[in-house]
């Protein structure tokens, strides 16, 4: 039986300085609701596999035995006091790739892409520590934060519908696909629609899952992929594969001090990416501590900083994982908040809700009837989150860049990043912040909130 909340209170915990530690069943009750999506949305994270596959050369099994051990890790953000459910650096995954492309298959991409999550490790936990992040984001000119997320949106839809992408072959089951995505998550008409029926409210926050579910229906009925072959039994996991073949304890060692410089300018980039789901995170538990005046909700930045600089030691060290390791899913989070916000009998604690989500989720990969069930359609899978993403990205940059030079610089640095790589589009975007430099008379015809964000 969990220990039970006092009204007006934090959710009970054992203090370990910063960090906070709840055990499920002793500290917070099962949230079943959470529980059943958390099953039901495995294959979000399972989008990972063909990653991993076409960067790190790993077979299904291998790339399987990654994704779970990445989303047991998932649980140390509730388990240490972080509200949120975390994630990948989703918008980073199409510049990773461009990354990695740059060396060759084999111990060469190993070496690179180790290098780089150790590189991540180093900086979130740094950041944490001190408490630099804001200080450091903030002094990055908005020009080049638009312009990395820009770019990054570019990088993730031209992967998919150029000539030779995702998408070829696949046409009308990605296209179908990302239109319910695009409906079901940035329609206002959906939006305004929603309030009004019951069904689609319940739908709204299930996030991509419609989505992903649409494509799976379509692809076989048009041939586009398999229909699915349902295996009984458990995962095989292959850990000693993966340890011999693929870390710095097997074969290809410790990677030489190059690539970590090679990996600098896309570590920024990355960390300035991942920065985003900190704010976003930060405005989501305040809205949710808002609402529920029976649950006091603490989020710290320099937390989840460190937390999220551990997930990418654990996998840089033990399961080197391309998409990375960041703070935040939206998706999960605010599906979950959503619910939380229905008062204390719907969701006792938002700790219990994101952490039965969580273990839920990482235990339905263990199924080999579930995997089976979704493994024809996971690479349709990667493309409607990257193409979700790539809309996301496009209109958050648009919205941060405030005048004709701002949006003109994040624009030609955006292409540059997106087509030859986050060195290139970092070298362009300072030159031409430089260059043009951005006028101070902006300040005086926007908001005064947004005058102070854009000073921040």
């Amino acid at each position: 039986m969990a220990i039970i909340r006092e009204n007006g209170k934090e959710q009970p915990y054992v203090s370990l300085g910063l960090f906070k530690l709840r055990l499920p069943f002793v500290h917070y009750r099962w949230e079943w609701p959470e529980a059943i999506q958390g099953m039901l949305l495995v294959a979000v994270p399972m989008g990972a596999i063909p990653v991993l596959q076409e960067t790190m050369g790993v077979s299904f099994e291998v790339a399987l035995t990654m994704m779970i051990l990445n989303g047991l890790l998932y649980i140390l953000h509730p388990t240490f006091g972080d509200p949120l459910f975390p994630g990948w650096i989703t918008p980073a995954i199409p510049l990773v790739l461009g990354y990695a492309s740059g060396f060759a298959q084999g111990v060469d991409r190993i070496h690179a892409i180790i290098a780089l999550q150790l590189s991540m490790a180093v900086i979130f936990t740094l950041m944490g520590i001190t408490g630099w992040a804001k200080k450091l984001v903030g002094k990055v000119p908005v020009s080049l934060r638009g312009g990395i997320i820009l770019g990054a949106g570019i990088a993730a839809v031209h992967s998919v519908v150029n000539k030779t992408g995702r998408m070829a072959g696949m046409e009308i089951t990605i296209m179908t696909g990302a239109v319910i995505c695009y409906l079901v998550l940035f329609s206002w008409r959906f939006q305004v629609a929603k309030d009004k029926n019951t069904f689609l409210m319940q739908l709204a926050k299930y996030g991509m899952l419609p989505g992903f579910i649409v494509a799976a229906i379509i692809g076989p009925i048009f041939k586009e992929i398999p229909m699915p072959d349902i295996q009984m039994g458990f995962s095989s996991l292959r850990f000693g594969e993966l340890i011999s073949g693929y870390t710095v304890f097997g074969a290809p060692g410790f990677p030489p001090v190059d690539y970590f410089i090679k990996a600098i300018p896309l570590v920024f980039a990355a960390y300035i990416i991942a920065f985003g789901d900190f704010v976003l995170a930060e405005v989501v538990t305040q809205d949710a501590d808002e609402v529920r005046k029976d649950e006091v909700i603490d989020f710290n930045a320099n937390r989840s900083n460190i937390i999220s600089g551990l997930r990418n030691l654990i996998m840089g060290l033990f399961a080197p994982y391309a998409p990375l390791n960041g703070p935040l899913w939206a998706g999960g989070t605010i599906a979950c908040v959503e619910r939380y916000k229905h008062g204390r009998k719907s969701m006792d604690s938002i700790f219990s809700g994101m952490s039965s989500y969580i273990i839920a989720m990482a235990v339905a990969a263990f199924f080999t009837p579930i995997i089976s069930l979704v493994r024809p359609v996971l690479p349709a899978g990667l493309s409607l989150t990257l193409i979700v993403q790539g809309f996301a990205c496009a209109y958050i940059a648009m919205d941060m860049l405030k005048t004709k030079e701002e949006r003109g610089v994040a624009g030609i640095m955006a292409i540059f990043l997106a087509f030859r790589g986050a060195s290139w589009g970092l070298a362009v975007g300072v030159i031409l912040h430089i260059v043009i430099g951005v006028r101070n008379a902006v300040t005086q015809k926007i908001e005064p909130q947004e005058v102070e964000s854009l000073e921040s």
